[in-house]
């Protein structure tokens, strides 16, 4: 643990992963966890017809289904823009959302994503409704921590943006005093020096059930797994070699070694997760002939849609998409492509695996009829190649 009481006698602050019967420790068990990553949106980057939607019961409906399937993991982006930001004109927040599906499912880990930062929240509303949402899930509930790395975003809630590492270090202090909110048996006092709230004689109860929810954060900078090693349970890494799988293998072993000696130099273990979009049909040839069908369908150059979320950001993990030294994907969404037959699908998770990869949260472009392919065709495969227990 990288938190500790800084009360004479206080309690040892303690993690999901403490805990031998935790969800999360439960889903650390499979050889490669399988997470479900959500379009709360309305996004149309292809028009390829699909079946998808921004509303709540489409998306309740496949966390549903992957529950059932025994996935892990689900979670969403959230994001803040203008209007005409978005590809449609509807997204969903997904700290409501996620939250929300706890009541409907049963084993899968619902992670929020929310802009710690903006607002700001202050800790205490933070760990009351994380305590909340933590026994409604029965311990299943977590937190994917943003910080920001949009100007637009900051500026719709009355701020500059903060320089990058400083947000890192402000939701480090946010993160520290919330980790104590959800483990102290006493009062807890603070007077924030990098945020701008403090906390007089504190209480959050009940506690959660596994000592704090679980926690995750999306980073590619030096500073982001600087926190993530302090902080997280599960690492959201980026291919530093863009989206190309090939290119995504090369680069990824060094990168995930990275992040996990820095967990365990503070006597951490975090587990690396990323977000492949599977294109899979029963051949080769008509796997990229879908492949080909989306992009096809992508907004030109000059089009309104081509240009929609193009905001200024200080994004450090997407880096590797602008590097003429990789093979670079055809952006059909998710950070790196998985393209082929089922059984090409499976080899290149296996070397996902091999590389550090601890576990996927799978984009599809048609989620619904995609995931019910990858159910019947990919997770047989998936089983007797060793990657699912």
């Amino acid at each position: 643990m990288a938190v500790t009481a800084v009360r004479d006698g206080g309690p040892a602050l303690r993690t999901p992963s403490d805990f031998s019967d935790s969800p999360l420790s439960r889903a650390v068990r499979q050889p490669l966890m399988l997470g479900l990553f959500l379009n709360l949106q309305d996004i149309n980057f292809s028009s390829l017809p699909t079946s998808n939607s921004w509303t709540f019961d489409y998306n309740a409906e496949l966390v549903k289904r992957a529950d059932e399937l025994g996935f892990e993991i689900a979670f969403s982006r959230t994001q803040w823009l203008p209007k005409g930001g978005y590809d449609g004109d509807a997204s969903l927040d997904s700290f409501i959302a996620l939250g929300a599906m706890a009541a409907i499912t049963k084993n899968i880990l619902l992670i929020s994503t929310i802009h710690v930062l903006y607002g700001p929240l202050h800790p205490l509303h933070l760990a009351k409704y994380g305590a909340t949402l933590d026994h409604i899930a029965k311990g299943r509930w977590g937190i994917n921590i943003v910080t920001g790395h949009r100007a637009v975003e900051h500026e719709m809630f009355g701020w500059q943006r903060i320089e990058h590492d400083k947000r890192y270090d402000m939701a480090a202090e946010l993160f520290d005093v919330l980790h104590h909110l959800w483990g102290e048996t006493e009062n807890y006092s603070y007077q924030g020096r990098l945020n701008p709230w403090s906390v007089n004689n504190g209480w959050i109860t009940p506690k959660p059930l596994y000592g704090r929810p679980t926690l995750v954060t999306a980073t590619g900078s030096p500073a982001g797994m600087d926190f993530a090693a302090r902080h997280s349970d599960l690492v959201f890494v980026t291919s530093p070699g863009g989206a190309h799988i090939d290119s995504a293998l090369e680069t990824l072993p060094a990168h995930i070694r990275a992040v996990k000696d820095r967990a365990n130099a503070l006597g951490r273990d975090v587990k690396t997760i990323i977000n492949p979009i599977i294109v899979s049909r029963d051949t080769e040839a008509e796997a990229i002939a879908y492949a080909d069908a989306i992009e096809a369908g992508r907004p030109q150059p000059g089009t309104r849609a081509f240009a929609t979320n193009n905001y200024d950001s200080d994004a450090h993990a997407w880096r590797g998409r602008g590097d003429a030294r990789h093979k670079q994907g055809r952006n059909l969404g998710g950070n790196i492509e998985i393209i082929g037959s089922p059984e090409q699908v499976v080899e290149q998770l296996i070397g996902l695996k091999k590389a550090g990869i601890d576990g996927v949260q799978l984009n599809f472009y048609d989620f619904r009829e995609d995931l019910e392919y990858f159910a019947e065709r990919i997770l047989p495969l998936m089983k007797q190649a060793g990657l699912r227990l």
